[in-house]
């Protein structure tokens, strides 16, 4: 088993052999020519990003500027959207699902280093997935750490530090980040705090 195939694998891994340098380079040659895009190149940007993720599904869109480390390791569903400084350590698989949302300065952290110095001295690593469910919305400044899933329907507040796995149909915050409390039929009527829609059509 080579470098690589231990990486994707959770296992650890170096990251300076068996060609990983490599391909580290060649994707940021595509960040680099990706965030230096005009924002009105519309399709030069949504070809550019393409050829960066590794999977992409309908109306994705990722404001620049944006960094990974292999790009092709990403997977995101239909109808994503990413704000400003949006950083994806992909050593790992990262899978995003449909209608998620990220405030910016999120990043998504799947590498790792052993705690203990003298293993981390060693120059092993190793990365592990992160899973994010179908409509999540993930406030700004959120950091997202490796082996995390977030499941559907979940708001993650801004500047959270998310250490473990959160469940369906709650809001999460803080340092750790921890559930505060479940989303409600009730929520669907307010668009912040006790403010109520005005509007019919939401």
């Amino acid at each position: 088993m080579n470098q690589k195939e231990r990486m994707l694998k959770g296992l650890p891994y170096k990251a300076w052999l068996d060609g990983l340098p490599e391909e580290q380079l060649e994707n940021k040659k595509r960040i680099y020519e990706y965030n230096l895009l005009k924002p009105d190149e519309t399709e030069a940007i949504e070809k550019a990003l393409r050829n960066i993720l590794g999977d992409a599904g309908k109306n994705v869109h990722m404001l620049a500027p944006f960094h990974c480390d292999y790009g092709k390791n990403i997977e995101v569903g239909d109808n994503f959207w990413a704000n400003f400084n949006c950083v994806i350590l992909d050593v790992a698989k990262v899978r995003i699902g449909n209608n998620v949302m990220f405030g910016p300065n999120v990043s998504l952290f799947t590498a790792g280093h052993p705690v203990h110095p003298e293993s981390r001295n060693s120059g092993y690593e190793y990365g592990m997935e992160i899973h994010i469910g179908n409509n999540v919305w993930i406030g700004g400044n959120t950091v997202v750490n490796p082996g995390v899933r977030i499941g559907d329907n979940a708001v993650i507040g801004s500047g959270s530090v998310v250490t473990r796995d959160i469940p369906d149909n709650v809001i999460a915050a803080g340092n750790p980040c921890r559930v505060l409390r479940p989303i409600t039929a009730e929520d669907r009527h307010y668009y912040f705090r006790n403010k109520q829609f005005d509007v019919k059509d939401y």
